[in-house]
């Protein structure tokens, strides 16, 4: 009887926290649904004043011309090259970190180095910014003898950025994998490194990719400190080391001025949905490779 009760008195608990746990899901699919409303809804009329192919693959961006001109093909070009860029940068160094931390470091620098990295989480990308502007672009001019304000310049800031993702997921990755499967490797004669190459890595292959995934997102959306590095020109870079402008950059620097309802700001919102579809495009097709690998 006693049981009886203590099971009804739970049973009773639990439904209320059911209900808000609903709600809360509810209230995040809603917000979700009413961005996507808003962005598509602002900057669909571009699509049909420019067109679909000219506004997407235009390569001048001029809207105080006569006719105005909307094309974001060069930013799309840049946003990518970017976001590779510091990509291919971070992914080596924030993996072998990720391996350093979870296997080889002993507990005290271990526990220093994820201090490190949490608060290389926390900055602010202005603080980013201001680094690259002052740091990285300063040498990026003394060693090319350029402006020094450029893709390579944002590539390095966005790598520095996505670090802390990278590293900390990745790690908890490798932790996550069942001790059995190295201590089998081990038993079977495998070397330490053989073992993390061969075992681990391929087990936490899943969680890697997600920290992939989750600091490409990051990197495609960053907008400050990208401002402060990249020279903000909204031409097609014929280099690493010329200047140029993202799509999140395009919207930030325009916004503050264009006069809502007008072509200007649909452009600016046709901008955002591109984005919106990158972003999309991607979690689909890196969830389809994570399924596929997993079965």
């Amino acid at each position: 009887m006693r049981s009886k009760g203590v099971i009804a008195k739970r049973r009773r608990f639990e439904k209320p926290v059911e209900v808000l746990l609903l709600v809360c899901a509810l209230v995040t699919v809603l917000l979700v649904g009413l961005i996507t409303i808003l962005i598509f809804s602002e900057g669909l009329p571009i699509f049909q004043a420019q067109g679909l192919l000219s506004f997407l693959f235009g390569g001048k961006w001029a809207p105080t011309a006569s006719p105005p001109l909307y094309g974001i093909w060069p930013m799309i070009v840049t946003s990518l090259t970017v976001t590779l860029l510091a990509l291919v940068i971070a992914l080596p160094v924030g993996l072998a970190c990720a391996i350093f931390l979870a296997e080889i470091a002993p507990q005290r620098p271990a526990r220093v180095l994820r201090r490190a990295v949490d608060v290389l989480a926390g900055i602010p990308s202005v603080v980013y910014g201001f680094f690259g502007i002052t740091m990285i672009v300063p040498l990026i001019r003394n060693i090319f003898g350029v402006n020094g304000q450029s893709v390579l310049a944002g590539g390095i800031i966005l790598a520095v950025m996505i670090l802390p993702t990278l590293i900390s997921i990745s790690e908890a990755g490798i932790r996550s994998v069942p001790r059995a499967y190295k201590e089998g490797s081990l038993a079977m004669g495998a070397s330490h490194w053989q073992t993390i190459h061969r075992v681990m890595l391929p087990a936490a292959q899943k969680t890697i990719v997600t920290s992939v995934v989750l600091a490409l997102g990051r990197a495609l959306g960053e907008t400050m400190a990208i401002i402060l590095v990249m020279g903000n020109t909204p031409a097609m870079p014929a280099s690493l080391l010329d200047p140029a402008r993202t799509l999140t950059v395009n919207i930030v620097m325009e916004m503050s001025y264009v006069t809502p309802g007008t072509e200007h700001y649909a452009a600016l919102f046709g901008t955002g949905v591109v984005l919106f579809v990158f972003i999309m495009v991607l979690n689909f097709v890196v969830n389809r490779l994570i399924h596929r690998t997993v079965k």
